[in-house]
């Protein structure tokens, strides 16, 4: 772990430059458009990209070549689907890995609540420590897959990124979506292609818009390629208890009369 909690400021210095002189790896300079996103976060960003850079390659989750290109690949192109986010919503992102697009998100956009859906205990165990480090408190890392958890949440947004081709990641998506949320994956330049290919799918779910929109000017070049894709209105299941207690009362009303009597004479 990179994580000791209730250390002071001065042992958490200390900590840093004993890491740096035992060779850890650090992420490039932040460029001057992470400042314009990040804002009063931007320590808490470049915090999290030196955790990629090192912790985040060891333990498999980001590849060494990634380094260099650690904030206009990632943390920038990430951050900025801020833009298509509501104000106060509920975001899951699905197969969130090393917390990409979700712990950007996070740092950008405070307002939001963002659940970071995972199935792998390595990776779950270091977006816990993540969390933790940058004191997220408006994230929580929940270990499963989507499917797994349909039915036990309702979500505004689901977000996702380098997961699975669109059609197959809109079944995973969608289901956790109330009604008219949208699910926002970041695509590349195959995006218009995976749409047109996947608009059956998209229907047969109960997407009801589709289109490809692309955010980031002046902060990232490329610009972030996005999917976006809204539900329309859901309609769930009864739970169980809910089906149990209608039951009930059916079972109660046929042994009453018109006054609510027994039936019986």
């Amino acid at each position: 772990m990179f994580h000791v909690e209730h250390q002071s400021a001065d042992e958490e210095g200390r900590g840093r430059r004993a890491e740096r002189a035992a060779g850890a790896e650090r992420a490039p300079e932040a460029p001057a458009s992470a400042a314009r996103l990040f804002g009063d976060n931007l320590d808490k960003a470049v915090r999290y990209a030196d955790i990629l850079a090192d912790a985040g390659v060891r333990r498999g989750l980001i590849g060494p070549r990634e380094v260099e290109r650690l904030w206009e690949r990632h943390l920038l192109n990430c951050g900025v689907l801020a833009e298509l986010v509501a104000e106060g919503a509920i975001v899951h992102d699905v197969g969130s890995g090393g917390g990409l697009p979700g712990i950007p998100l996070a740092l950008v956009r405070p307002d939001l609540r963002i659940t970071l859906v995972e199935p792998l205990l390595r990776r779950t165990t270091f977006l816990d420590e993540v969390v933790r480090e940058l004191g997220l408190e408006n994230v929580t890392v929940l270990r499963g897959r989507a499917e797994e958890v349909r039915g036990s949440i309702e979500s505004d947004v689901v977000t996702a990124r380098a997961v699975a081709p669109l059609s197959k990641l809109a079944g995973w998506g969608l289901p956790l979506l109330r009604s008219g949320g949208e699910m926002l994956a970041l695509k590349g330049d195959s995006a218009a292609t995976e749409l047109q290919e996947s608009e059956a799918d998209l229907r047969k779910l109960g997407a009801v818009a589709w289109d490809v929109v692309q955010v980031g000017e002046g902060i990232v070049e490329p610009l972030t390629t996005v999917v976006r894709v809204r539900m329309g209105d859901v309609v769930r299941p009864a739970s169980k208890s809910a089906r149990k207690s209608a039951r009930g009362g059916r079972a109660a009303t046929k042994g009453t009369g018109r006054n609510g009597r027994s039936g019986r004479r």
